[in-house]
């Protein structure tokens, strides 16, 4: 039985109805341009194959009844219970009733009607794993109150309030990648986005590679703390290279002859973490260039030096991590790898020839559990589309 079918069959016992609709949101995976879209950089994601999905329905009731399949949990909303973060009974909201809460409550702030509703969702993009099921959840959610609310907005207009969901609501302050991922992914397509000015074009990925994702089975949680020291840092950094560049708004606006002349200025684990995100937002840049030539070799190497630069000069990688990693790129086939998010546990993103690819996965996953002992998911993903009505 399928996902949707599921939530359907729940939909209809749990509410006695049939739902109206089902919407998907995709998970996320990005190749290059990590940790830099809150530094107004360039980042290259796509949308995955993988995705929450929610069935719902309108209701007469004066608040929404949300079900949370993969927790066994409910919750119910409303207006007035958005405050204080709690249900309609005062107790408080389950941590994953935050992200539909942040975004009714970012939809109100906006002025947008938010009709009652009646929900059971699930996912099947792993939770924690750098591959934004906090995003998917919050497109999806978007998707269905505007599919009941008889209101449109463009698909980046979403994301911007997922955002601001997730960073005023929720408390994580994420920039705007994993919610414009998942609510503008193009079939097939990586997606280049300037994170400052908001535009963003397709680029091909060569048909002769796909994308592996492999999941350490680690597990990092964002609102511990570490996330968010990593952008103060970034913007601590902005603010002492502002006394010899006036002109710099945020480290996008540093270029890397700037910064090797004034780096010695920064504190030296502010300037490590500048470091990255300066010459992260150079190597997007380059990446544009090599997919444009179809150049995969250039492109895997540039992931390859991402993932260096992470593990030493932002320090949010862990032995997990860098064991996937160190396995994969000895293998044939193996362009680039790396890992993906915001670090310290989760996936990392490979990308493997077509024609060496089941030798592949076989080899990672059986030398990674040989080095740590942890079984690994690894999968094949593609590029899809973004968050959409399905039914």
């Amino acid at each position: 039985m399928d996902l949707i079918e599921r939530l359907s069959i729940i939909h209809r016992e749990r509410f006695g109805i049939p739902p109206l609709h089902v919407v998907r949101a995709p998970g996320r995976i990005n190749l290059l341009g990590e940790h830099v879209d809150y530094n107004d950089g360039f980042v290259l994601p796509a949308a995955i194959d993988r995705a929450a999905y929610i069935a719902f329905s309108p209701t007469t009731a004066p608040h929404s009844t949300l079900e949370a399949v993969d927790f066994d949990q409910q919750a119910s909303i409303s207006a007035e219970t958005l405050p204080t973060k709690t249900q309609i009974d005062a107790s408080p909201l389950p941590e994953w009733g935050l992200y539909p809460a942040g975004v009714m409550w970012a939809l109100l702030e906006a002025k947008i009607p938010v009709m009652p509703m009646n929900a059971v969702f699930a996912s099947n993009v792993p939770r924690g794993a750098g591959l934004s099921s906090s995003a998917s959840v919050e497109m999806a959610f978007m998707l269905a109150w505007q599919t009941l609310g008889g209101w449109e907005l463009p698909p980046m207009q979403r994301a911007l309030l997922g955002q601001k969901a997730e960073n005023r609501y929720v408390g994580v302050n994420c920039g705007i990648m994993d919610q414009f991922a998942s609510a503008c992914g193009v079939e097939n397509k990586l997606l280049l986005l300037d994170c400052r000015s908001l535009e963003w074009k397709t680029l091909p990925l060569p048909d002769t590679v796909s994308i592996v994702v492999a999941d350490t089975g680690v597990r990092r949680k964002l609102t511990s703390g570490e996330y968010n020291n990593r952008r103060a840092a970034c913007e601590e950094a902005t603010r002492l290279l502002q006394r010899d560049l006036p002109h710099v708004k945020s480290l996008r606006d540093v270029n890397a002859e700037e910064f090797d002349r004034l780096a010695k200025k920064l504190p030296e684990e502010i300037g490590k973490r500048a470091r990255h995100v300066v010459e992260e937002i150079g190597r997007v840049k380059q990446a544009e260039a090599s997919l444009e030539a179809g150049d995969v070799g250039n492109f895997g190497r540039l992931m390859n030096e991402c993932h260096v630069s992470l593990r030493d000069l932002y320090e949010v990688s862990c032995p997990e991590l860098d064991a996937m990693v160190e396995i994969a790129q000895s293998l044939e086939g193996c362009y680039g790898a790396r890992l993906t998010g915001a670090g310290f546990g989760g996936c990392t993103v490979n990308l493997v020839s077509n024609e060496k690819i089941e030798a592949f996965v076989q080899k990672l996953a059986k030398g990674y559990e040989s080095k740590t002992g942890l079984r690994p998911e690894i999968y094949i993903t593609r590029a899809a589309n973004g968050a959409e009505l399905v039914e």
